[in-house]
């Protein structure tokens, strides 16, 4: 499919109340308010095209980036093009919904996260630790080194109540998805969420939040869900 026509049919299938739901988070023109439901039937008649993918995910169009990310080719990407697309993403819908997601499917997604959580810029350092949430809730126990782990929980445990608002969030979660879907750290990931306890979130315009790692995971047990994996990272 060509370009001209995927923004014709994405245009099509907008909606003005979902439009300002992504505006209210922090989406901005242009965008035509695309629920990811809806763009299903594209995906299954198109499933991978690396090239249409560089050319919605370069309009800058919101709902374009965002289904540009379940087309691209994970492995076609190089670290130069995850950078290219980080660099372009302007809020955390993007840089963790995305960008993340597209690298979380690729065989240098921890690579790659290792050197966004070491930036220092907030929505590239959230988009590292998402993507190892993305990559634990889908990937086999014995692809991640277990010390590796433990020591970004140590990291997070000293230093989450000093990082930016996003990057907060996203160790909060990088904390329950340990706890929850890697076996051999559960117990050293509750007694760390319990530890930290409660993050506040803010937001603009929005009332703060109360994030609990500690409580998350205890639901999860609840369930029976502890070892939980995903069939599946992307739609």
């Amino acid at each position: 499919m060509k370009l001209d026509t995927m923004m014709q049919e994405l245009e099509a299938l907008g909606k003005e109340r979902t439009k300002k739901i992504y505006m209210s988070n922090g989406a901005k023109e242009p965008l035509f308010g695309v629920t990811i439901g809806s763009m299903k039937p594209f995906v299954k008649q198109i499933k991978i095209d690396q090239e249409l993918a560089e050319q919605l995910y370069a309009t800058g169009n919101y709902d374009a980036m965002y289904f540009a990310g379940i087309i691209a080719d994970p492995n076609a990407m190089t670290e130069e093009d995850y950078d290219r697309w980080m660099e372009q993403a302007y809020f955390y819908m993007i840089s963790d919904y995305v960008v993340a997601v597209t690298l979380a499917e690729s065989d240098i997604a921890q690579e790659v996260s290792d050197k966004w959580i070491a930036s220092g810029k907030d929505l590239k350092m959230s988009a590292g630790w998402h993507c190892y949430c993305w990559l634990l809730g889908n990937r086999k126990d014995e692809e991640f080194s277990k010390e590796k782990l433990m020591d970004m929980l140590e990291y997070v445990k000293q230093n989450i109540r000093q990082a930016p608002q996003r990057t907060q969030v996203a160790m909060n979660n990088f904390v329950m998805t340990v706890g929850v879907s890697f076996k051999p750290l559960h117990d050293e990931a509750v007694q760390i969420a319990n530890e930290i306890g409660p993050i506040e979130t803010k937001r603009e315009g929005k009332k703060p939040g109360l994030l609990h790692a500690y409580e998350e995971i205890e639901k999860q047990v609840e369930k029976g869900r502890i070892g939980f994996k995903r069939k599946y990272v992307r739609c």
